[in-house]
């Protein structure tokens, strides 16, 4: 087998791969006599079919599949014995099917890139440290009790933090528009849900009152036949009705699974949710910083075969993750994923070499106790462990983020790393990257 390699442009190859005729045609002919062995023709009791009659019926469909297989087996022998390591499937075009000749085709992919790791120490790091106090864990029990609050209908004007009952009508130019009607919807005074000053402009209002509201739509809105556009509302209350939070009692601990030992009870496991949190919110701060250092300190050329693999497995959960029943994943359009794509990419072949440089390997104690944190969740922690070690692949994803904590404190051990107390309102709160802001506007003003 004759191979040839030539270097299209960085990391893209043409291979030009010849097999020798008489291997092909040993082939054929052995698949020919497997299939006189068996073939049914007319005329002819089976097995004794001539074999001009089996070449002629059968020959064309068996040296496809011959030439099929001989370029699977060969392409993998030829890069093999180039030392390549393809990324992605190969574009094959074949030269010549003529029976009795040399078979040539060419198969144009992509390699991984040689990634040559850059020095730790130019990374930086700035590590949160932080604890759970009484304040903070007060401040949560407070959160808890306004997620489970009722609304009672009350015989006042309306404040901040009520709910209304409304109806109303949106118009711009004085003409309605699409999306700007409603009838009993509810809507709580204070939450920032609808556009600005529409909440605040029912303030004061009593059920039953008529109450015109001037707005202007935010520049930014989705709808952008409406974006900064002056609008008027015209609103019917119908009810109005204030919060009422729930007693720190028996009832409202047992929804949270609490069902014995009361407020102290109640209290630790609280304490315990969040200190989980907090410890998983610091690793995952410290993680972003060094992978992103990572990124700074190592540039490598990603193949566009694994880009484009990473832009469908990103769709897909994009259309899984919003319920699009009538999207398919093809229909997003690529670039929207595809600076991420590149990132994960980058990343994964990163720290690859990481691991590989430096051995690392799944440390099983630490497997063992990232398992047992997740099961102390539920109400029983050992079956879940349990679950984890029967389930190859459930487990395997644990591994994989233990490997991953691994790398991070490979590069800590050389990185420069700062220490820095913040409370723990900060310390959970999630780093924002600059190029979410806008799709985070985005999304906020779909919601209204």
């Amino acid at each position: 087998m004759q191979v040839s390699v030539e270097t299209i442009s960085g990391l893209e190859r043409r291979m030009t791969v010849g097999i020798p005729a008489d291997r092909i045609e040993s082939e054929v002919n052995k698949r020919l006599q497997q299939t006189a062995s068996r073939a049914k023709v007319d005329g002819f009791r089976p097995g004794k079919v001539p074999m001009s009659v089996i070449r002629k019926r059968f020959g064309g469909s068996a040296r496809q599949e011959v030439m099929g297989e001989m370029i699977q087996s060969s392409f993998y022998e030829a890069v093999m014995q180039e030392k390549l390591n393809p990324a992605g499937m190969p574009s094959v075009e074949p030269k010549d099917l003529a029976e009795g000749k040399d078979f040539e085709y060419i198969a144009t992919f992509e390699v991984y890139p040689e990634v040559t790791l850059g020095d730790f120490s130019a990374i930086k790091v700035e590590r949160v440290e932080s604890e759970v106090t009484d304040a903070d864990l007060d401040k949560m029990l407070d959160i808890l009790r306004g997620q489970n609050k009722r609304f009672d209908e009350v015989d006042r004007a309306a404040e901040n933090g009520d709910q209304l009952k409304v109806d109303f009508v949106g118009k711009v130019d004085g003409e309605p528009f699409q999306g700007g009607t409603a009838s009993n919807t509810q809507i709580e005074l204070g939450s920032g849900r609808m556009i600005p000053g529409f909440e605040d402009g029912l303030v004061g209002a009593k059920a039953g009152d008529s109450v015109v509201l001037k707005v202007t739509f935010p520049e930014d809105y989705q709808n952008l036949e409406l974006a900064g556009k002056d609008a008027e509302f015209d609103v019917i209350v119908h009810s109005v009705s204030a919060a009422v939070l729930p007693e720190l009692d028996d009832e409202f601990f047992a929804k949270f699974g609490v069902e014995e030992g009361g407020i102290d009870a109640f209290r630790s496991e609280v304490r315990k949710n969040m200190e989980r949190e907090l410890r998983q919110a610091i690793k995952t701060k410290v993680k972003t910083q060094v992978m992103d250092g990572l990124l700074e300190t190592n540039s490598i050329e990603v193949p566009k075969a694994l880009v484009a693999t990473e832009i469908d497995r990103l769709r897909a959960q994009a259309v899984q993750q919003f319920g699009g029943a009538n999207i398919k994943p093809e229909q997003l359009p690529a670039e929207l994923f595809e600076e991420q794509a590149k990132r994960r990419v980058s990343l994964g072949l990163i720290v690859a070499e990481v691991v590989k440089q430096h051995e690392i390997k799944p440390d099983t104690d630490r497997v063992r106790a990232m398992v047992e944190d997740l099961a102390s969740a539920y109400q029983e922690p050992e079956q879940v462990v349990n679950w984890y070690y029967q389930n190859e692949q459930q487990l395997a994803e644990i591994q994989s983020v233990v490997l991953e904590e691994q790398v991070v404190d490979t590069v800590l051990q050389k990185a420069q790393v700062t220490d820095k107390a913040v409370p723990y309102e900060d310390a959970v709160k999630p780093a924002q990257p600059a190029q979410n802001l806008e799709a985070d506007k985005a999304e906020a003003s779909a919601d209204e």
